[in-house]
C-alpha cells in the first residue's frame, strides 16, 4: 500500500504524522512524497482557526481531483468536533475521530503492529530519517495531549479533551532510538506541554522528564515546543544549564491587556508574563523567546489593543505568531457579545505583524558577525554559490548558506553575516 501523509497545524499533529509513517514502514508499505501515487491518504486536520478548517477542506478536494481512485481518510481537531461537515467535502473517505487516532495504522491495515518495541524501532527510524519525509531533521516526540484549562477562544480542548500524559521511560526509550538511528535533534510536544505528569500526581513532572531525556539518552539537542506560562516549577530555567537544552521557549501570551487575559481565561497577567520572561533570560543566554498573539477578541478596544502592543515591544519577542481571532464552534468566546469588526480586525492584525518583524530583525541582527551552531535539514536550489541550504542554529534562527551536498542532518559552525526580518545569512566555517 502507498499512502501519502500530510499534516495541518501544530507540532503536535507533525508528530502524530510521523508516527503513523513509522508504524506504516514497519508494516512492510511505502510512504509516497506525491499525493497523485497514493493508494490512501491521511491528512491530520486542525481546527484552531476558520482558515485552518478551510486549508483540510481545500486539500481534500484538491487531492481527490488529481487522484480521484484514493481514499481520503481524515482525522484531527477538525475530523473531531466536525466531522459530518468534513464528511460532505468532495473526495471525503473515513472521517476519524482523535479518540480513535492511535489505532488508525490499524484501521487501516489489521495485521500492522502500533506499538514497536525499542529494539524493533531503530532501522525503522533510520528508513525514516534516510527516506524523503525525514527531510526534517528534527524528530517531533508527543509526551502529552490535551488541556484541563478551558481558554475561552480555544477549541483544542474540545478537540483533544483532558491532559493525558505518556510514561516517562516510554518517552525517553523513544528518544533514545531516534538518537541511535542518527537523529540529531527532539522536540517534545503536547497541547499543554507544562502539564505533563500532572494527571500522575507529579506537579514536575516536565521538570522530571526533561532531566531524565537529558541522563538518559545520547540526542546531542532537546528543545520544547509550545510552552503555556504557567504549571512551570520555580527551578526549571535552571535546566537550560546543561547545553543540550536549546536556548528558545515558545511562550503564548495571545493578549497583553489584562483585561483582554481573563475574558480569555488565561492563566497569566501582564506582572505574572514579565516575571517569567525575565527569568528565563537570567537562566537562558542569547534566549529565542516567542510567542502567540491574538488580536480582534471579542470585546478588544483600541486601548486594549495598544496595551497589547506596548506589552508586546516591552517583552522585546523574538518572532511573533500573530492570528486574527475566528469564532470556532464550542467555545464561550464564539457565543460573547462585543465581536470586533473584520475590517478592524485586518488593521489591527497587520500593525502586529508590522511589529513582530522589527521585533525579530533585531533580534537577528545582534548575531551578525558572530559563528553559531547550525543543524542543516533542507536544500532549497542552488545559485552561482552552490546549493543553498537551510537550517537553524540552536536558539532557532533560520539561516540560509551554501554548502556542499552532504550538508544533511550535519551541524556545522557558520558565521552570520546578514540579517533580515524571516532569519539571517551566513557562510560556513571550518569546524
Amino acid at each position: 500500500m502507498k499512502v501519502f501523509l500530510n499534516s495541518i497545524g501544530c507540532r503536535l499533529n507533525q508528530s502524530e504524522i510521523e508516527t503513523m509513517a513509522r508504524q506504516l514502514l514497519a508494516a512492510g508499505h511505502e510512504i509516497v512524497t506525491e499525493s497523485t501515487e497514493a493508494d490512501k491518504v491521511i491528512i491530520n486536520t486542525c481546527a484552531v482557526t476558520a482558515e485552518a478548517a478551510r486549508d483540510a477542506r481545500s486539500q481534500t478536494r484538491r487531492i481527490h481531483r488529481s487522484n480521484p481512485e484514493a481514499e481520503i481518510v481524515l482525522t484531527g481537531c477538525y475530523a473531531t468536533i466536525a466531522p459530518d461537515e468534513l464528511g460532505n467535502v468532495q473526495g471525503a473517505g473515513r472521517v476519524i475521530a482523535n479518540q480513535q487516532k492511535a489505532q488508525l495504522v490499524q484501521m487501516l491495515d489489521p495485521k500492522a503492529r502500533i506499538e514497536l518495541p525499542v529494539f524493533d524501532q531503530e532501522p525503522v527510524l533510520r528508513e525514516f530519517l534516510a527516506g524523503s519525509l525525514g527531510a526534517n531533521t528534527r524528530a517531533f516526540i508527543k509526551v502529552q495531549d490535551g488541556c484541563d484549562n478551558k481558554c475561552t477562544f480555544c477549541v483544542t480542548t474540545v478537540a483533544r479533551g483532558a491532559g493525558q500524559s505518556r510514561h516517562l521511560g516510554d518517552v525517553v526509550a523513544e528518544i533514545q532510538a531516534l538518537a541511535a538511528a542518527g537523529y540529531q535533534e527532539a522536540v517534545l510536544t503536547g497541547v499543554h506541554l507544562g502539564s505533563y505528569g500532572h494527571d500522575f500526581g507529579n506537579e514536575t513532572g516536565l521538570r522530571d522528564l526533561v532531566q531524565a531525556i537529558l541522563q538518559h539518552t545520547d540526542i546531542p539537542r532537546l528543545r520544547l515546543s509550545s510552552l503555556e506560562p504557567w504549571d512551570l516549577a520555580p527551578d526549571f530555567f535552571t535546566l537550560w544549564e546543561n547545553p543540550r537544552l536549546l536556548p528558545h521557549l515558545h511562550m503564548p501570551l495571545q493578549s497583553g491587556s489584562d483585561k483582554i487575559l481573563k475574558r480569555m481565561a488565561r492563566r497569566t497577567s501582564r506582572a505574572s508574563f514579565r516575571e517569567l520572561a525575565e527569568a528565563a533570560r537570567s537562566h537562558i543566554p542569547d534566549l529565542n523567546l516567542s510567542t502567540d498573539v491574538i488580536v480582534g477578541f471579542p470585546g478588544e478596544s483600541e486601548t486594549d489593543f495598544a496595551d497589547s502592543l506596548e506589552f508586546v515591544e516591552e517583552i522585546n519577542f523574538a518572532r511573533l505568531h500573530v492570528f486574527s481571532y475566528s469564532p470556532r464552534p464550542g467555545t464561550a468566546a464564539s457565543q460573547f457579545p462585543h465581536q470586533v469588526n473584520g475590517k478592524v480586525k485586518k488593521e489591527r492584525t497587520h500593525r502586529m505583524i508590522e511589529l513582530g518583524k522589527q521585533l525579530s530583525h533585531q533580534f537577528h541582527q545582534q548575531f551578525v558577525g558572530q559563528t553559531l551552531n547550525v543543524l542543516w535539514e533542507t536544500n532549497v536550489g542552488a545559485d552561482h554559490g552552490g546549493l543553498r541550504w537551510v537550517g537553524y542554529t540552536d536558539n532557532y534562527i533560520r539561516v540560509q548558506a551554501n554548502g556542499p551536498a552532504d550538508m544533511f542532518n550535519r551541524i556545522a559552525v557558520t558565521e552570520i553575516v546578514e540579517a533580515a526580518p524571516d532569519g539571517v545569512m551566513g557562510i560556513l566555517r571550518a569546524s
